[in-house]
């Protein structure tokens, strides 16, 4: 099973994970793919996600985090003990998303979305001051990402897989350059290209 966690306002609909979607589909493993649309809330998300894998064991698990879905997969990996390929992924989150207590939208919607105080701590109890076993980990850093700085990415996640991009953005608009060895790391041979 591959697990898509998105970023803050986020959603499934956003260009990675429809991306991923479609090349699992086209090879006949689109049931192995999971996208779910993340509450705003991190405990909220974290437990949609455990229900999740709690099908699943560890070692047929692939947790794929984009930017906060980057944050919620590392503890998901620490938790459980599978593999994580984390995309832009926010390191501190409850520093980066402060500012954005209130209630705006989302980013594929015109849907309200609240951010509240309270979840600051929530994303305070997710936090993992240090990876164990960075075997199990692959991130991809953009040197242009225009939220967050790839070198706390880097610095975070000593001795992962690391591939460093030159220029792009957070949200990986090449990212179609990287999703066969995504999807290989998760243990997907061939990534979709037909």
């Amino acid at each position: 099973m591959i697990l898509y966690l998105h970023g803050f306002r986020s959603s499934p609909l956003s260009f990675k994970a429809r991306l991923l979607g479609e090349r699992l589909r086209a090879l006949g493993r689109g049931d192995e793919y999971a996208c779910p649309q993340l509450p705003a809330s991190p405990r909220q998300a974290i437990e949609l996600a455990q229900q999740l894998l709690r099908q699943h064991p560890p070692e047929d698990v692939a947790l794929i985090g984009s930017s906060l879905g980057g944050y919620y997969a590392t503890w998901l990996a620490e938790q459980t003990g599978c593999r994580a390929v984390l995309l832009n992924p926010a390191v501190k989150p409850p520093r980066e998303l402060e500012q954005y207590v209130g209630v705006s939208t989302a980013y594929h919607s015109d849907e309200p979305f609240e951010f509240k105080r309270a979840y600051i701590a929530e994303l305070q109890a997710l936090a993992v001051p240090r990876i164990t076993r960075p075997e199990r980990y692959f991130l991809l850093a953009a040197t242009g990402d225009e939220v967050l700085d790839w070198r706390e990415m880097t610095a975070h996640y000593p001795q992962a897989r690391q591939r460093v991009i030159e220029g792009s953005d957070h949200g990986l608009s090449d990212f179609a350059e990287y999703a066969d060895e995504v999807l290989a790391f998760c243990g997907v041979e061939g990534g979709g290209r037909q």
